[in-house]
């Protein structure tokens, strides 16, 4: 099973958005490099639900439920989505200093990369932020 990490902002599309639709397309991608991530992910990954810019923190997770498909947004035809439904939703939500000040996450994407919407999370990092988001690993 593959584990990742979606940014949306909150006053676009929020954590509570999601567990009113129980389901959404994971729509408006248009990073190269964010795509090539969504058409990794397979249906089953698990993926962190961050909050960009307002709020900058994991507030939960959600299953991969449909793998990569054209992006019904994008009129060019080069871009995907996946579908993603809510697992759980953080018992404490990771800010993005605390993940900052822990050093087994100094290789995180997240951190690397700050501005990449879509990225992979690698086991132990996956695991370790699910014990502090109080979530089940």
């Amino acid at each position: 099973m593959g584990h990742w990490l979606l940014k949306s902002e909150p006053s676009a599309y929020s954590w509570t958005d999601l567990t009113r639709d129980r389901r959404a397309a994971w729509t408006g991608v248009r990073n190269h490099q964010a795509a090539n991530n969504l058409r990794a992910m397979r249906t089953g990954d698990r993926a962190f639900f961050y909050h960009s810019n307002e709020g900058l923190a994991i507030v939960g997770a959600v299953e991969i439920v449909r793998e990569a498909y054209p992006d019904p947004d994008d009129k060019s035809g080069r871009f995907v989505a996946v579908d993603v439904a809510p697992v759980a939703v953080a018992k404490t939500p990771v800010t993005l200093a605390q993940i900052k000040a822990e050093p087994r996450l100094k290789s995180l994407a997240l951190v690397r990369q700050g501005r990449l919407s879509v990225s992979p999370v690698s086991t132990a990092e996956w695991t370790l932020l699910c014990r502090m988001a109080g979530l089940k690993a």
